[in-house]
């Protein structure tokens, strides 16, 4: 894969942002239809990348998930230039639902302002949701085994640092890049940075 580049255009003042995200292949090298299906929607942030369907680098679309802030909409012209699979659209979907950031897709005539758009993104959370519970199950029956067998001693309880709430305004303003930079600097481990954040955000409302 390569990264072709990528444009930056902020407004004074305006802390959502709409973000597009832009993907060619070799096969289709000319991203100029998927900017004009896109400009209309007054786009802040361009993101480019040149990589095929199956590639599982891809740069830019990491980088244009770790920008992505609360409040934000990313628009894309369809699925297939967003996600390699199913599976692999259901995961940047439900991630980009925990971050509260909306994504329209064109040509599937997904928004979640419809009530089209609200039902396929309730479905697409429900699967999500299900496939989760699953997973979880597995781990409790594992767990409670392993505690029969007196080899489960669980983990301590950790609590957010101090300055928790000044770290994750840095990071909704764009001064620490990622949620892996932001639990670094916790100490902690992405699952539990994000219980940090759900508390937080708990506390305020």
């Amino acid at each position: 894969s390569a990264i072709s580049f990528t444009i930056l255009y902020h407004k004074k003042g305006k802390k959502k942002m709409n973000i597009a995200y832009v993907r060619v292949s070799t096969i289709d090298q000319n991203p100029g239809r998927q900017y004009e299906d896109l400009k209309k929607y007054d786009i802040d942030k361009w993101f480019e990348e040149k990589a095929s369907g199956k590639d599982t680098k891809r740069p830019v679309l990491n980088e244009m998930l770790s920008f992505a802030r609360d409040g934000d909409t990313i628009y894309i012209e369809s699925f297939s230039r967003l996600a390699r699979n199913t599976a692999d659209l259901l995961k940047i979907i439900d991630d980009l639902k925990k971050k509260n950031v909306k994504i329209i897709s064109q040509k599937e005539n997904l928004d979640s302002d419809t009530p089209t758009g609200k039902m396929m993104i309730t479905m697409i959370g429900a699967i999500a949701t299900f496939e989760r519970e699953l997973i979880l199950e597995r781990q409790r029956e594992g767990i409670a085994l392993a505690q029969r067998a007196g080899k489960y001693k669980g983990r301590p309880s950790m609590n957010a640092p101090e300055n928790f709430e000044e770290l994750y305004q840095l990071y909704m303003n764009r001064r620490i890049k990622t949620k892996g930079e932001l639990a670094k600097l916790c100490k902690c481990s992405r699952p539990i940075l994000e219980r940090f954040i759900a508390e937080l955000k708990n506390k305020n409302s």
